[in-house]
């Protein structure tokens, strides 16, 4: 009787090792992790912000929370000038750093075109995590130590998806703002492409957002969909980038290119113009075939297409869309790899890997990664500065 009871339970542990090695094989070759060791400073909001927010047309407000769950939490809320020169900061719970921002609310679109030959180096997907996009750009030199800009006349373009899915949200956004009025100063371009993840956020979804945030709105006394909204300080930034951009030949955009814009005569500017008239309005089909309905669709437009990883494009399509932009290749986020890595000949690029996050541990674990592109060469950049040319 005994010996039946061991046999019985040495089948059940096996089969469970067995469905936890197949569970785990699935995980990892869909580029999955298993998260753990969640640090609860992600949820600390003394000192949370800054929310900034126009009042009216010539003053806004800057919000910063303060206190904890068990003093309770108010607000410490100045209110300026919109002509004012002010400098504000954002904290970081997680190591206690801080940096400094000066506003500025004269918001210009970005040009739809560079081409000035300076190095650029390329990231996706953070998805909210401060810590790590930070710690990537001083490790490759980016940023000093101080955080500030030390990237000269070179291009850093940030393909899309750096909000939701973490904690740090606030902090992010805030650093690509300062990071562009640094660059500025130095003949350099900060390029905040828009992702899906983005247009949830300024059309008030809020599905893969921190529920975190929605402590936050509420103690600005103010509903989710208003963090970003066109009161927003942070949000009409936002809503100014462009969706897609070519810098020195590469074309950059967050989902891809579907191959259907070869029957529009549309072009970049077209493609920004359509895409930031409609930032704030979700999409829905319509019965007409038109540009506006592609450029917009949440299965074709530019921030959701994922056709270059089916199998189901041929080289003649991505080579003629290519050259309908002249056009040297396409560098993408969206779609998630193990390793930043070339298709198609070289004319496609896919960024979007698996980065740590700041307030809990994963497994298995992973760096960050991005693109470096430099005198006509594309190479796999890591967060200790390795390189390797593809």
């Amino acid at each position: 009787m005994k010996k039946r009871i061991l046999i019985y339970l040495i089948n059940i542990l096996g089969t469970i090792i067995l469905i936890a090695l197949i569970g785990i094989i699935i995980i990892v070759s869909l580029n999955g992790t298993f998260d753990y060791n969640h640090n609860d400073l992600g949820v600390n909001l003394e000192k949370e912000g800054p929310y900034v927010f126009f009042e009216s047309d010539s003053i806004y407000s800057v919000n910063y929370i303060r206190g904890n769950r068990n003093d309770g939490f108010y607000l410490d809320t100045q209110m300026h000038q919109l002509n004012e020169s002010v400098n504000i900061y954002c904290y970081f719970p997680l190591d206690q750093s801080s940096f400094n921002i000066k506003l500025d609310s004269n918001f210009e679109n970005p040009i739809s075109i560079y081409n000035d030959g300076e190095q650029i180096l390329a990231i996706s997907d953070i998805e909210s995590g401060y810590k790590t996009f930070r710690d990537y750009l001083f490790n490759n030199e980016v940023i000093d130590e101080n955080l500030n800009w030390s990237f000269g006349k070179g291009h850093l373009v940030l393909v899309g998806d750096f909000v939701d899915r973490g904690m740090s949200t606030t902090q992010v956004l805030w650093f690509i703002y300062k990071l562009e009025q640094e660059a500025k100063k130095q003949g350099g371009h900060v390029h905040f492409i828009i992702g899906n993840h983005e247009l949830y956020n300024m059309q008030g979804k809020y599905k893969s957002a921190s529920y975190k945030y929605y402590g936050v709105a509420s103690i600005l006394g103010k509903q989710h969909h208003n963090l970003y909204d066109d009161k927003s300080f942070i949000g009409k930034w936002m809503a100014s980038k462009n969706t897609i951009e070519m810098i020195n030949g590469n074309l950059f955009t967050h989902g891809g290119i579907h191959p259907d814009i070869l029957k529009y005569d549309v072009s970049l500017d077209d493609i920004n113009r359509i895409s930031r008239d409609n930032y704030r309005k979700s999409f829905f089909p319509k019965p007409e075939d038109s540009v506006d309905q592609l450029i917009l669709s949440n299965r074709k437009g530019l921030s959701w297409y994922r056709g270059y990883f089916d199998d189901k494009l041929s080289q003649d399509e991505i080579d003629n869309t290519l050259e309908k932009f002249n056009a040297k290749a396409i560098i993408v986020g969206h779609t998630p790899q193990w390793t930043v890595k070339s298709l198609y000949n070289k004319k496609v690029f896919a960024i979007d890997v698996k980065h740590p996050k700041d307030y809990k541990d994963n497994w298995p674990k992973k760096e960050s990664e991005g693109l470096l592109i430099k005198h006509d060469k594309y190479i796999r950049l890591l967060k200790n500065q390795k390189a390797f040319e593809l």
